[in-house]
C-alpha cells in the first residue's frame, strides 16, 4: 500500500487531532514531520543494529529532563516514516492504526517514557 505525501500526512495529522485534549495540550515545542525513510543518521541513533524496522522516532529533551535552562531550544522531533508504516500495512485499517500507535509511542518519549516503560504498557 502507498499513498501520495499528502494523504499520509493527513493520517498522522487525523492521528494527532484524535489524541486526548490533555495529551496536545501538554506537548511543548515538538514538531511532528513526515519522511519518507529514515536517514542512516536516524537509523543509527535509534541503534536498531538489524533488529526491527524503524517506524517513527523522537529526537529533543523530554519534558522530564528539561530545566530552567531550556529556554531558546529549536522544536524536538517527531518523525513518522511513510515508506516503513506502509509495507508493513496490508490495508488501509491497519495502515491508519500503525500510525496512531506510532505517534503515541513517539509522545510517549516526548513525555519521557522509555522503550522498556512503554513496551510494558503495550505502546
Amino acid at each position: 500500500m502507498e499513498l501520495t505525501q499528502e494523504a499520509f500526512a493527513a493520517l498522522v495529522a487525523r492521528a494527532l487531532d484524535e489524541l486526548p485534549v490533555w495529551v496536545r495540550e501538554r506537548m511543548d515545542n515538538v514538531a511532528v514531520l513526515v519522511a519518507p525513510w529514515p536517514t542512516r543518521d536516524q537509523l543509527r541513533a535509534a541503534r536498531l543494529r538489524g533488529r526491527g524496522t524503524l517506524l517513527g522516532l523522537y529526537e529533543g529533551v523530554p519534558l522530564t529532563r528539561r530545566g530552567r535552562g531550556y529556554t531558546l531550544q529549536p522544536p524536538d522531533r517527531i518523525t513518522l516514516f511513510q515508506r516503513p508504516l506502509e509495507h508493513l500495512a496490508r490495508d488501509e485499517a491497519e495502515l491508519i492504526a500503525l500510525v496512531q500507535r506510532t505517534v503515541i509511542h513517539e509522545i510517549g518519549h516526548h513525555f519521557g517514557l522509555e522503550e522498556k516503560d512503554l513496551n510494558r504498557l503495550g505502546i
